[in-house]
């Protein structure tokens, strides 16, 4: 297959790494920073820059929401109906709600995609052809993809080395992905602005660089991914609030044994919810 990638940051400097050395695929990328073209190419992440579409048979697209929507309103009329287009932006409903409806007028084939794979880093520099290795990755097709379709996205991405499939609507990805990512994110970044924490030296191991690791964010995207998904992330951060209230309360009220009880449903969540995980994996 000819694959062009579009972006060519973290994720989309990922996927070409792994596309080239795990694929017998040609792969064609475009980036507005030189220097990432540059690497790409001395790297060998790339055969070409992409600059026409007409023998694509897959196109990547992993740029901001926005600027994904923006990309393919704008080049639309050059995708060829052969070719199937993806993208990997960490919110769907403001990408899958424009583009489901630009595809089927253009007839070109569009899945959304989001890999879960990623580190506290961004660009090119920090690509590597391993990022996917067994993690999953989430597709969001719409209802009228084949599956002879869905068949040559799945065999790419088992490829590059995802060891998981899920299949979701925009809707239910962006429900999730509010919890499982997003919360998270703003988590470690409040949590990161202790007075204490400057001083952590010494008195911190895993927990804390667990904790922080991901407040090490792209301000910028983060941001914008989070506005995308603004009513779920609200609900997930009003209830995040509530719970601590409860372990504050019983802290202030010395109760021991609600304190006790709140930690102990929370080691029983824990179980229950990696069972769960364990479980849909066989």
């Amino acid at each position: 297959m000819n694959i062009g990638i579009v972006g060519l940051g973290l994720i989309g400097g990922s996927l070409a790494k792994a596309v080239k050395k795990n694929t017998p695929h040609k792969g064609f990328g475009k980036d507005i920073d030189e220097e990432s073209m540059k690497k790409a190419f001395l790297t060998g992440a790339i055969d070409e820059e992409l600059a026409d579409f007409s023998a694509l048979d897959m196109l990547i697209v992993a740029l901001y929401p926005s600027a994904t929507v923006e990309y393919l309103f704008k080049h639309a009329d050059e995708i060829p109906k052969k070719c199937i287009v993806l993208d990997v932006s960490g919110v769907k409903r403001a990408v899958c709600g424009k583009i489901f409806p630009l595809a089927r007028e253009k007839g070109f084939t569009f899945i959304g995609g989001h890999p879960m794979a990623g580190v506290e880093f961004s660009g090119f520099d920090h690509a590597r052809e391993a990022l996917f290795k067994n993690a999953s990755m989430i597709l969001v097709p719409d209802k009228n993809v084949t599956i002879d379709k869905l068949v040559a996205v799945k065999e790419l991405f088992t490829a590059l080395g995802f060891s998981r499939m899920q299949v979701s609507t925009p809707d239910e990805h962006d429900k999730m992905i509010a919890l499982t990512s997003q919360l998270a994110h703003v988590l470690s970044s409040a949590y990161v602005k202790s007075p204490s924490a400057i001083s952590h030296k010494g008195f911190s191991a895993g927990s804390f660089r667990d904790m922080t690791r991901v407040a090490r964010l792209n301000e910028d995207m983060w941001t914008e991914l989070f506005f995308d998904n603004r009513d779920n992330l609200l609900e997930e951060i009003d209830n995040l609030i509530a719970r601590l209230g409860e372990y504050r309360a019983a802290l202030a009220e010395e109760n021991g044994e609600k304190m006790r009880s709140l930690l102990k449903e929370g080691r029983e969540r824990k179980l229950l919810a990696d069972k769960k995980y364990e479980k849909n994996q066989d």
